[in-house]
């Protein structure tokens, strides 16, 4: 097969950040600094990075959805004393890497996969992967900061942020919020941005994938 699509699916990274490290001089194949557009065969000599990697089998695509609790970070290494959500998973999922992240404040939809393109195409922004949250607010969203985001967008530092919402109680503190793209912390520092602060923030669905009744701290393979 491909090299490049080979190591996307054992590295778990997308094709072009797989074509990267091979124009990068950092992969090589049968003895020799790889090329763009190389082939492999199922038992080439192959190094990434000056490790070696298995060829002997193709790898097998696996695809789970966890339910985050809050509390827990979406990185491999603990911060402190703060648990990561692996410490949720079996051993043989412990390779796996989420797709997108929810910060440890935040609760509901993580998938993880060692499928690279999978994940690229439900990060990368041109493939326009809807996620929907619901969100409780600490005080009444006035009617025109709604229009405001839903309309017209609010600028942060790092550009507009446009926001789907749809209230879901009469004290206008509880939103469902839509939204296409995936900047860090961005429903949180577009409400900020107008004078409130996010208490509950949780992803009950990302793209084809939905949350339905799966319980905190719970995983289903898809």
């Amino acid at each position: 097969m491909r090299l490049n699509k080979f190591i996307a699916e054992n590295l778990g990274v997308s094709r072009r950040q797989a074509d990267d490290l091979i124009a990068s001089g950092r992969v090589k194949l049968r003895g020799e600094v790889a090329l763009l557009g190389a082939r492999l065969e199922i038992g080439d000599e192959l190094f990434v990075d000056g490790k070696k990697i298995d060829t002997t089998h193709e790898t097998a695509y696996t695809y789970i959805a966890l339910n985050k609790p809050v509390g827990y970070v979406c990185s491999r290494k603990a911060q402190g004393d703060t648990p990561t959500l692996y410490d949720l998973l079996p051993e043989e999922y412990q390779s796996l890497k989420t797709v997108g992240r929810l910060d440890k404040n935040s609760s509901g939809l993580i998938l993880l996969t060692n499928d690279g393109d999978f994940a690229y195409k439900h990060t990368h922004p041109s493939f326009y992967k809807i996620k929907v949250y619901e969100v409780t607010l600490d005080k009444a969203l006035e009617p025109l900061h709604q229009q405001m985001i839903s309309d017209f967008g609010v600028q942060l530092e790092d550009g507009p942020s446009k926001l789907f919402l749809e209230r879901l109680d009469d004290s206008r503190t509880s939103w469902r919020v839509e939204m296409s793209e995936g900047r860090n912390r961005q429903i949180r520092r577009t409400f900020a941005s107008l004078g409130y602060k996010v208490k509950t923030l949780h992803r009950i669905s990302f793209g084809d994938y939905e949350l339905g009744n799966l319980e905190s701290g719970k995983f289903i393979n898809l």
